[in-house]
């Protein structure tokens, strides 16, 4: 079973040193482990028990597309009606614990990798009925309508879903695919790449997509842009349109991360 990561909070001491990863550019921001303290934490109205990291929402000149969270619940927290908004789809992935979601009246036992997507007007909630504190990615998106088509809510589990190899790699890199990618009623795809340590990118992506990268385990080095990042189990990397990218996986371990990206849609003009 993986290793996913999950921030802690607390502080660092006094003696630690100011410099850390933390940069904020015109094509992307990388928000290292170590910014995730306690200090930072937001709480969400209709929420019991719970604090959450917003490491992503639209930003005018930046990414505009979605937000992240990563949402702690402690023991007997949760709410019975998390997304405030109508119109707006969501993923959530668990880290850490284990979470009671019902879904549309059915109630699903959530534990570690377990994946949700959310259709925009479903019903649900969530609820905490361990003794444990539990840590979810919750990924948010104002879903495009696609005459013909409609995405539906499901459950499965990161445990379940066979990665597929990306072409000619011998599936040192492989993708985590939660949504058929011919899906049309689908805008937004919330995948979990895979790299074997050495494997790599071997080109600058620049692409329309809009990403976030929260590293669920493993190192690498990243090329954003200009400049090359190492990046670990814990970071998150925000990466505006067309931002090139690519990467080399370090070791020892596989390196792996959640991706959002939007997807299946035409470009609107007015």
């Amino acid at each position: 079973m993986s290793n996913y990561f999950y921030p802690e909070g607390g502080l660092p001491p006094q003696t630690q040193l100011l410099t850390d990863r933390a940069v904020v550019k015109e094509a992307y921001t990388v928000i290292p482990k170590g910014a995730l303290r306690d200090i930072v934490t937001s709480k969400l109205p209709g929420w019991t028990n719970t604090r959450s990291w917003i490491i992503a929402r639209p930003i005018a000149g930046f990414a505009t597309t979605f937000a992240q969270l990563i949402v702690e619940v402690g023991p007997g927290g949760g709410a019975e009606k998390p997304e405030p908004e109508a119109g707006v789809e969501g993923v959530i992935f668990l880290t850490k614990g284990a979470l009671a979601l019902t879904l549309e009246g059915e109630v699903h036992q959530l534990g570690e990798g377990s994946y949700a997507y959310l259709a925009a007007g479903a019903r649900w909630s969530v609820a905490n009925e361990s003794g444990e504190i539990a840590s979810f990615q919750w990924i948010r998106k104002a879903y495009e309508p696609l005459t013909g088509h409609t995405a539906k809510s499901f459950v499965t589990r990161d445990q379940e879903v066979e990665p597929r190899p990306m072409p000619g790699t011998d599936g040192a890199w492989a993708t985590t695919r939660f949504v058929d990618p011919e899906d049309l009623a689908h805008d937004m795809h919330v995948n979990i790449v895979t790299f074997k340590p050495g494997a790599s990118i071997p080109f600058a992506e620049t692409h329309v997509m809009e990403h976030g990268l929260f590293v669920l385990e493993g190192k690498a080095v990243y090329r954003l842009n200009d400049d090359w990042v190492e990046v670990e189990a814990g970071d998150f990397m925000w990466l505006r349109a067309f931002c090139p990218q690519a990467c080399y996986a370090g070791g020892p371990g596989d390196f792996r991360y959640l991706l959002y990206k939007d997807v299946n849609r035409q470009i609107r003009l007015t």
